[in-house]
């Protein structure tokens, strides 16, 4: 065991509950500009779905692999990110997408479904990937995710708020429409805030060990943004659809990642940094795609 894997992080089931009770609000405010129409499109047309899951379950842990054997990270940093690219896509890829003037309806499609299917993926991808390194294998053990509480997230985190957004949207049409501007402006402020919160919480830590992972999670988000959007460009995707796929491909869930860090590797540091690192930073580069793609009508894209 590497020094990095004696540390524990600053990172406990209450930020993990405030930052899920912060996506809800979030969601509830994306989900006032939906209507049913836009989900009876997607799924008319599932062919934007099929791709991105097929870049979040097979490209991208396939990409991870090959990353990880590239820049040799240690071996609980290397299953870290395994870990990471094995999660489904994270909620706040709903969010990022409406942003980023991207297709929400499907955004919203893809985190469900990605969520549902990681109850058999996640671990399948882990012990796939995992086992095929001989560093990672050493330390690898057999996860297991529970069919209710992942259901559970779905519907809490997903759901629930935007039932009661759809709802407030059809029966409050004026209010939404005066409301639009102040909540996503509200939405990135929270966002930041809890991102410099949950970066001053393990200040420290990141000092001492969070330079070769930096780089890393860079280099890893990267690959998944990228992997995401040009796996959606070569299927002949329109450009809403590209960035959905992309944002949910480069936004993990890695809170869940990091509840299973700690309920089956029992906090192993260097699993855990990557993985709370991830979170942090695919909030801070998924903003920056979104506000440079908000920017850019993606009618005139190409």
């Amino acid at each position: 065991m590497t020094e990095i894997d004696l540390v524990r992080l600053n990172f406990n089931p209450g930020s993990l509950w405030a930052l899920n009770f912060i996506i809800g609000l979030v969601m509830f405010g994306v989900a006032l500009d939906l209507k049913v129409a836009d989900f009876k499109a997607v799924l008319s047309m599932p062919k934007p779905v099929v791709i991105g899951m097929v870049g979040q379950f097979i490209l991208l842990p396939a990409f991870t692999f090959l990353l990880v054997l590239l820049i040799k990270p240690a071996p609980s940093i290397a299953l870290g990110m395994m870990l990471v690219a094995a999660c489904p896509g994270g909620n706040i890829s709903n969010f990022l997408t409406h942003y980023a003037k991207g297709n929400t309806a499907l955004s919203i499609t893809m985190t469900a479904l990605s969520t549902a299917v990681a109850i058999v993926m996640t671990p399948l991808n882990l012990s796939l990937w995992g086992g095929l390194n001989p560093e990672t294998a050493k330390i690898l053990k057999v996860v297991a995710l529970d069919p209710l509480d992942m259901l559970l997230a779905v519907f809490l985190l997903l759901g629930l708020p935007m039932i009661v957004g759809m709802w407030a949207g059809h029966r409050f049409p004026n209010f939404v429409e005066r409301a639009h501007k102040p909540v996503k402006i509200f939405s990135i402020a929270v966002f930041g805030v809890f991102v410099l919160g949950a970066l001053a919480a393990n200040w420290r830590y990141f000092l001492d060990y969070v330079g070769f992972v930096v780089i890393a999670v860079f280099l890893h988000n990267g690959l998944a943004l990228v992997t995401g959007y040009y796996a959606a460009k070569f299927s002949g995707l329109p450009e809403r659809d590209r960035r959905a796929v992309s944002i949910e491909v480069g936004i993990q869930n890695s809170a869940l990642g990091l509840i299973l860090i700690f309920n089956f590797f029992d906090g192993l540091g260097g699993m855990a940094i990557v993985t709370a690192w991830w979170g942090i930073w695919h909030i801070i580069s998924g903003l920056t795609v979104s506000t440079y793609w908000s920017k850019r009508d993606p009618q005139g894209a190409t």
